[in-house]
């Protein structure tokens, strides 16, 4: 990501595919007009999960339990300094205070130096100032106010306080500078500032803090918020890609809502016989959702969930059938920097992958590569192309492969060719004259690992830094 200068360092760690090299980025308008080579050794067989899971000895064996893997999340919240305990805040700080709150902010919203672009053209200077004042740092107190809250449908998590997509070229618009994350309903947050004008507030979530628009959360005491957490715990998963609740006319809070994989809901004991919503839920699950008052206060309705929802009553047994099987609900979806276009990034992707187990991960790349609560295999950079190769051979379903800013799946192997799922923005391949050419691939897919290139000349395994295991 060091190609992109002056970027917040949270926006550097997420994933931008393998944009690794100034060779891999490209107008949209070019790579919608190139002819890209095919993908070495894919077949169309390869598309299905059943061809990598058939490989596969003992497919169905638990790597990990319930027990083993409550007590993984708990490391990873102990030992990760990525991830953050909201709910907790007031108790593991003597007092929140300025310094800390703007620490937190200015981590985020760093003023950019070079120059950004827009829809309209070239970010002003006035613009931009008028970005920076929005923040209103000069109105923190000394002494910070938490409020808690309850995202009530899907937000992005953005570095200044503004839906403004902005670029670092005018001709690149799929990556959007400001473009931090996504928080999901349910999500707990506690809230510690809020923008000039007052229609943004900024959140501390489990995994990041950002401004998100106020009109997404619903605030209401710790108690409540920390109830339904607890509650949300224990009920149904969504193991698909997404869920979405029933279109509900009588009912817009809770109607149409968006679940991403891994989400947790709490189920309600509703009769089945009962009417909901102008609906009998027979052929569908209740579920209790978070909804925002006029006022912005938090309370709770019921929703329904169709029959046909993929949703389980428990995260997933962890099994490498199922890791494979997981990742490619998610195959073709276009990639999303930062959770954007409704979908999600490399590091968003495996993520989500993994909380269908209910395990917990880091937010970016970054913090995935290094967190020492996983199973890391540091490849230090003095590593021998053929020693790569060799380590790449002994992988297995679900290792987590990194390079700079981005992150792969092992999805298994083809003789000794280790094959990776993975959500990109591209990779470059060397074409029939000898040279890089690039793949706008743009989303979730299926490719080997050894062929890829890292600019015109380098292999991006020789670019490896680590590889995390969850076992």
């Amino acid at each position: 990501m060091s190609s992109f200068p002056v970027l917040p360092t949270a926006l550097r760690s997420v994933c931008a595919g393998l944009l690794v090299a100034a060779a891999l980025v490209m107008p949209a308008t070019a790579a919608m007009a190139a002819t890209a080579p095919a993908i070495p050794g894919l077949s169309a067989a390869q598309w299905s999960p059943d061809y990598w899971i058939e490989r596969l000895d003992a497919p169905d064996a638990v790597i990990l339990d319930r027990a083993r893997i409550d007590a993984q999340n708990a490391a990873m919240r102990s030992e990760d300094a990525s991830i953050h305990a909201p709910l907790a805040l007031l108790d593991r700080l003597d007092r929140l205070d300025r310094r800390t709150v703007v620490g937190w902010i200015e981590a985020i919203s760093r003023r950019p130096t070079a120059p950004r672009f827009t829809a309209s053209g070239e970010v002003t200077p006035a613009t931009l100032e008028a970005w920076v004042e929005a923040l209103q740092l000069d109105a923190i107190p000394a002494e910070v106010e938490t409020r808690f809250g309850l995202v009530v449908r899907r937000a992005d998590v953005r570095a200044f306080p503004t839906a403004t997509r902005v670029f670092s070229r005018p001709d690149d618009t799929d990556i959007d500078r400001f473009q931090e994350d996504a928080l999901f309903p349910g999500t707990p947050v506690a809230i510690v500032h809020g923008s000039r004008d007052g229609a943004w507030i900024f959140v501390v979530s489990e995994r990041y803090r950002g401004w998100v628009e106020r009109a997404r959360v619903a605030v209401g005491t710790r108690d409540a918020v920390a109830g339904y957490a607890a509650r949300a715990a224990e009920g149904v998963v969504v193991t698909g890609a997404s869920a979405r609740t029933v279109f509900t006319p009588e009912a817009p809070a809770v109607s149409n809502v968006q679940l991403e994989m891994g989400v947790r809901v709490p189920r309600m004991d509703w009769p089945a016989t009962q009417v909901l919503h102008g609906q009998v839920p027979a052929f569908g699950r209740v579920v209790e959702l978070p909804v925002r008052g006029d006022d912005g206060a938090l309370s709770f309705a019921p929703a329904l969930l169709p029959a046909s929802a993929d949703v389980a009553d428990a995260p997933l047994p962890y099994t490498r059938a199922a890791l494979i099987g997981q990742a490619f609900k998610f195959l073709g979806e276009r990639y999303g920097w930062g959770h954007a276009y409704n979908a999600r990034d490399c590091s968003g992707f495996v993520s989500e992958i993994y909380r269908s187990f209910g395990i917990l991960l880091p937010r970016n790349t970054s913090a995935q590569a290094v967190s020492p609560a996983l199973d890391r295999i540091e490849v230090p950079l003095a590593m021998s192309h053929a020693q790569r190769l060799q380590l790449l051979r002994d992988t297995d379903v679900g290792d987590m492969v990194f390079i700079p800013g981005h992150v792969m799946m092992v999805i298994g192997h083809v003789g000794d060719e280790p094959w990776v799922i993975h959500d990109t923005a591209g990779m470059s391949l060397r074409g029939d004259d000898g040279t890089a050419v690039r793949l706008p691939l743009n989303g979730v897919v299926v490719t080997p690992l050894t062929p890829m290139l890292s600019g015109d000349d380098g292999f991006t395994i020789d670019r490896i830094t680590s590889i995390q295991r969850v076992r």
